[in-house]
């Protein structure tokens, strides 16, 4: 049995042999050599406090195994088998489960390999492991339940190749494995819940706001607006660069793209906002019982086309230039690349459009879903109280 006493200037290991008493430690430390307890403490004559009692097997043989240092009890490295000394703050419980978990596998020994420098645990130093990430950390190490599993499912996955085994052992392991995963870890959406349905109920209003005092707003002031929901909306993008050149390498000219989106990895999109003013989206009346796209909207739609096209056939060349172009906004190492944009369009309403025109209004979306996402802002409206509704189901 293993208890630590913490004493004013010193950390004391206490061993008491529950069946074969304490004497056989002071045999081996007779012979000269150190003696490992529960595979995890490597003691010696030198950590010795305590006297051999023959009278008394059961008394317990008590080594220092560190000391105290302003809030933290130093643990010796040689002690603990590591390469860095251990500081564990004075508030911190200590029991062999602190330092042994199942089958005696010593927990700091596997972290002072994973980690390579002086571990902390608790206590107000910035680089110490908060107490409650290290108990959460002890709950990771493998039960004795768990290495069994696994010490069958890898045997049996090799042998079931040629040998019918009693159960499936691998798959058996795999549940397990997910309940404690499921048990154990935390919550990312419910952490985040709460701010999620903040940001997205603002930028519902916000919309909300603007569309129904859009002719208070310029062209310019209502892309500037539009883009803050979108960014949001879409967080995959984390630069958005507004005249950004391309090359007509046709026509030998310089274009300019209005609003060039560059995604957390580099690839670029580009993205079209027009202010929704009624009429622009599919005709009032058919043309061979269908309703069609009106000039505004086929006309942006060639546009952005026109940009994809200009894009890919610059390449590698357009690659570098917009990077150098922008090169103080991306930062060092950061590449700009051309990899068959993608582009958004947001225009027009749908509130007024009849049943008929939606669903011919769909078709024509369809038809350029695989490159361009046509989106009215009724749909901005509509994803936006989805995702509002979604996180709030998380909170």
């Amino acid at each position: 049995m293993l208890d630590f006493l913490k004493e004013d200037n010193r950390l004391v290991l206490s061993y008491s042999g529950e069946q074969s008493g304490s004497n056989w430690i002071y045999a081996e430390l007779a012979k000269g050599g150190p003696v490992t307890l529960r595979k995890t403490f490597t003691v010696s004559t030198n950590e010795l406090i305590s006297e051999e009692n023959p009278e008394d097997e059961d008394a317990p043989v008590l080594f220092e195994i560190g000391s105290k240092e302003g809030e933290y009890y130093c643990m010796s490295k040689d002690v603990l088998g590591i390469k860095y000394d251990l500081f564990i703050h004075e508030s911190v419980e200590l029991t062999s489960k602190t330092f042994i978990a199942e089958r005696n596998i010593s927990i700091f020994s596997i972290l002072g390999r994973l980690v390579g420098a002086i571990i902390r645990i608790g206590g107000p130093e910035e680089t110490a492991i908060p107490e409650d990430a290290f108990t959460k950390l002890l709950q990771k190490f493998p039960n004795s339940y768990e290495l069994t599993s696994y010490t069958f499912a890898r045997v049996g996955a090799v042998i079931s190749s040629y040998i019918a085994t009693k159960k499936d052992y691998e798959e058996k392991y795999q549940q397990y494995m997910n309940r404690r995963a499921s048990i154990k870890d935390t919550n990312a959406y419910q952490l985040v819940a709460s701010a999620e349905i903040e940001k997205y109920t603002l930028l519902l209003s916000k919309l909300k706001n603007m569309l129904a005092a859009e002719d208070s707003y310029s062209e310019a002031q209502w892309q500037e607006e539009i883009l803050q929901i979108i960014l949001l909306l879409y967080p995959k993008y984390i630069h958005v660069f507004k005249g950004a050149p391309v090359r007509d390498t046709y026509s030998n000219k310089d274009r300019s793209i209005d609003f060039l989106l560059v995604d957390s990895t580099g690839n670029t999109d580009i993205i079209e906002i027009k202010k929704p003013f009624d009429k622009c989206i599919v005709t009032d009346r058919t043309y061979r019982d269908n309703y069609i796209p009106l000039r505004e909207l086929s006309g942006t739609v060639m546009q952005i086309e026109k940009y994809i096209y200009y894009l890919n056939k610059w390449g590698k060349k357009g690659e570098e230039k917009l990077t150098s172009h922008y090169r103080e906004q991306l930062g060092d190492g950061f590449t700009i690349r051309i990899t068959n944009p993608g582009a958004i369009i947001i225009m027009g309403r749908q509130d007024g459009l009849s049943v008929n025109q939606r669903q011919d209004f769909e078709v024509i979306k369809r038809k350029y879903k695989n490159v361009i996402d046509i989106i009215t802002y009724d749909d901005l409206l509509g994803r936006l109280d989805s995702t509002l509704k979604h996180w709030s189901r998380h909170k």
